[in-house]
């Protein structure tokens, strides 16, 4: 099947690859998992797992981490997640010597903000994705239906800051999740509007780093915000 979504690992390396270039040795990513299956069933969705090509660019991504610096894993419950940062291992092993650490999940980096599903998922239907999640952004939707946005940004925030807090020098620590959780980063911490800024892409990352004892929020499409 051809795929919804661009591919954009190359886009997310490059960042992680300009950071280390410029000396920043502590970096979390979040990024969306990679391919996967699709379904007409909304209810169906935490259900469905990577497609054959989204495999691939997993391991594929997995083979381009930087050499160097060490690496921590996170990922959603949801089995596409779990998959994607599986196949990162997998992939960074066949250019590393040894596994990465094991793979540590986490309800943040899934749906978290989902409060009630079967409204949710009507009201996605209703409205379509696109518009449903501006008005979520907006302080249209219910809070008692989903989290307020603002608060999501901020709850992603702090768990991306509390995992850059545990690493050691020279670490870096990859979060897989999904595009709905990424959008908040964008919009409400990079400003980045997801009308005029696309979908987010498979493999696609927002990343949070240490600098000079100040902590910065970056992606392929802005420069470093401070938070």
């Amino acid at each position: 099947m051809e795929r919804k979504h661009e591919v954009r690992s190359s886009h997310t390396l490059s960042v992680i690859n300009d950071l280390l270039d410029r000396g920043i040795r502590k970096i979390a990513v979040i990024m969306r998992h990679s391919d996967r299956h699709f379904t007409e069933d909304a209810r169906m969705e935490p259900f469905m797992c990577l497609n054959e090509a989204g495999k691939g660019y997993a391991v594929d991504m997995g083979r381009a981490l930087p050499q160097g610096p060490a690496y921590r894993l996170y990922s959603s419950f949801f089995g596409r997640c779990i998959e994607s940062a599986y196949l990162l291992d997998k992939g960074y092993c066949q250019i590393q010597e040894g596994p990465l650490p094991h793979n540590i999940t986490s309800p943040i980096l899934a749906p978290f903000y989902i409060k009630d599903i079967e409204q949710a998922i009507g009201l996605v239907e209703a409205q379509g994705s696109i518009d449903f999640i501006r008005n979520w952004f907006n302080g249209g939707i219910d809070e008692t239906i989903m989290e307020n946005p603002e608060r999501t940004a901020e709850m992603l925030t702090e768990f991306l800051t509390e995992r850059l807090s545990e690493l050691g020098d020279n670490e870096i620590a990859l979060c897989v999740s999904h595009d709905w959780n990424l959008f908040p980063l964008k919009e409400f911490k990079l400003g980045l509007k997801h009308e005029d800024n696309g979908d987010i892409g498979y493999l696609e990352g927002v990343i949070v780093f240490e600098d000079q004892g100040k902590t910065f929020i970056t992606n392929h499409q802005c420069d470093p915000i401070a938070l």
